[in-house]
């Protein structure tokens, strides 16, 4: 049966990062990313996404830039009902504002959705996790697809001595809702070969805005390695270590501080202000800021990532 209509709906995914903690600004309680249709009122895209934003969680937009498209045809049960819904969704960056949550706005840790994703401490509940996915792999009905779903478990878990890549967060997303173990798997009506109750798989959101999501995540832990859009993030003034942490929080991962201080000042993206930090119980530490004139005097492209490699 042919959809009946197409309605193209706008979404943000609006990062900042506070305290070492990475946050997305969300609607509804958190169940939802912000969000509305395209009207004829909005001259462009980018003018639609924003004027959502700003009515639902009345914060501005500063940086953003289109992430994807998503227009499967049997992408959400709206899809279903309704005719062909299409999202095109938007990456935003800024500074966490103090906001009186108004209709449900509020920041929220992107970990609460993605909390596997989070390696800075070890994996969180990762045994159990794989164990369940082995499950889904051993349900398979022909060997051949055993060994491929068994392959997509381990390139997407860095398993059997491969490395885990931070950027592959969607394909992580997927195997798990493939495998019916994400709550939007459940709620869709995929069956699930495992008890899912003490996996820690996060929490869910409303039609794929989880999935929306991931897409988000992967792509600014890409930019964050061949672009300097950390920056966008921090304030005017910060410390190396507010720097690192602040990366750290992005890629989920914990980086060597000489490493990525060597490499800092090599790319020459900072410079020091001439103030020292407020103390905090230790030694004071220089406060530095972005050399913005930095992407006029050079070509960014090809030279190295700020996000060195432990």
């Amino acid at each position: 049966m042919v959809a009946s209509s197409v309605a193209a709906e706008l979404i943000a995914v609006l990062v900042a990062v506070t305290g070492a903690t990475p946050q997305v600004l969300t609607i509804a309680r958190g169940a939802s990313l912000p969000s509305g249709p395209l009207s004829p009122e909005h001259r462009s895209l980018q003018a639609g996404v924003r004027a959502w934003v700003e009515r639902q969680t009345h914060h501005p937009l500063g940086y953003v830039e289109q992430l994807y498209t998503f227009a499967d045809n049997d992408r959400n049960a709206v899809s279903r009902a309704e005719g062909r819904a299409i999202s095109i969704s938007y990456l935003g960056l800024t500074r966490e504002q103090p906001n009186a949550e108004d209709d449900g706005a509020t920041w929220c840790n992107w970990y609460d959705y993605f909390p596997w994703e989070d390696r800075r401490h070890g994996g969180v509940g990762d045994s159990a996790i794989i164990l369940a996915l082995h499950a889904w792999v051993e349900a398979a009905p022909k060997p051949s697809e055993i060994r491929a779903r068994s392959l997509r478990v381990a390139v997407a878990f860095g398993l059997e001595g491969r490395r885990w890549n931070e950027e592959l967060v969607l394909q992580r997303y997927e195997l798990l809702y493939e495998a019916g173990l994400v709550a939007e798997a459940t709620r869709d009506g995929i069956a699930c070969h495992s008890d899912t109750s003490g996996l820690g798989l996060g929490l869910p959101m409303q039609q794929d805005h989880r999935r929306i999501l991931a897409t988000g995540i992967a792509r600014l832990r890409a930019k964050i390695t061949y672009r300097p859009v950390v920056f966008e993030l921090m304030p005017p003034m910060f410390t190396l270590l507010d720097l690192q942490r602040s990366v750290e929080a992005l890629a989920g991962r914990l980086l060597h501080k000489q490493n990525f201080r060597r490499l800092v000042e090599q790319q020459e993206l900072v410079e020091e202000t001439g103030i020292m930090a407020e103390p905090t119980g230790g030694r004071p530490a220089k406060l530095f800021r972005f050399r913005a004139d930095i992407l006029q005097e050079r070509a960014y492209a090809g030279t190295k990532p700020p996000l060195a490699r432990s």
